[in-house]
């Protein structure tokens, strides 16, 4: 891996994680794509190399949310979901989805369904906030262990699925978000270390690509700071729809490039 391609992933991070913050969305979900379609990642390692990304780029956004978010059972609950969920999901991603055409699909059934949520959001009321709105426990935890087993193929976490889903239910995008987040960056940390342990009993291109994925990462820090602070000046239903017709696009093209 030569320095220019250091550099492009470096910039693909800070160009993605520039938009999709101030939208609210996993700068991952978009940038899976990019290492895979344009930086030429290897499949299965693109997966890992995506949860790189959190790894790195993730701290930032947890900074601002420290405060008593350990304490939370709405954390603890989505960690104790995920984490068995992303191991389950790594190895799935090895053994029985290795391929990058399969893996296309898996692309365009997660990216086409986010991208029609994202264009819809802006154009529908926001659903009131409910005190009796959080599933129970065992529910959520569940809910967790299912995302988990998604972000262990796909590479994004979990937390940009998790987090739509539990504001579907009424809940606050303020006590979601950290919890979110923090067992986005616990499960990616564990995914990466699961897929090099695979890596060391398997074959082929299964161990992330680190210099990739820690430019693509430093990158995302950098974009995801530039990106809050630009925020307040940015139209965020106008870069919902934006994104969600990208996601939309993107998602359509790999289908068709897998059943091509």
């Amino acid at each position: 891996m030569d320095w220019s391609t250091g550099l492009a992933g470096f910039a693909a991070g800070l160009v993605v994680s520039v938009v999709t913050t101030p939208a609210g969305v996993s700068g991952a979900v978009f940038l899976l794509p990019v290492q895979l379609g344009v930086l030429g990642v290897p499949s299965p390692a693109v997966t890992p190399t995506n949860l790189l990304y959190n790894v790195v780029a993730g701290p930032g956004a947890l900074l601002r949310h420290r405060a008593g978010l350990l304490h939370d059972p709405l954390t603890r609950r989505l960690v104790r979901g995920t984490l068995p969920g992303v191991v389950a999901g790594a190895a799935l991603r090895v053994f029985a989805v290795p391929g990058a055409t399969v893996f296309r699909l898996l692309i365009a059934v997660l990216l086409v369904p986010l991208g029609l949520w994202l264009v819809r959001r802006p154009l529908r009321p926001a659903r009131p906030v409910r005190d009796d709105a959080e599933p129970s426990p065992r529910a959520v935890t569940g809910l967790a262990l299912a995302v988990g087993v998604v972000g262990g193929v796909y590479g994004i976490g979990g937390g940009s699925l998790l987090g739509p889903l539990l504001v579907g239910r009424g809940m606050s995008v303020a006590r979601v978000a950290p919890a979110a987040l923090a067992s986005t960056f616990v499960t990616s940390v564990a995914g990466a270390g699961v897929f090099a342990l695979l890596s060391l009993a398997g074959t082929g291109d299964v161990a992330p690509d680190w210099y990739l994925g820690l430019a693509c990462g430093l990158g995302g820090l950098t974009g995801g700071y530039l990106g809050a602070r630009l925020r307040p000046r940015l139209p965020e239903n106008g870069l919902r729809l934006l994104l969600g017709l990208l996601a939309t696009g993107v998602g359509a093209l790999h289908a068709v490039q897998a059943l091509d």
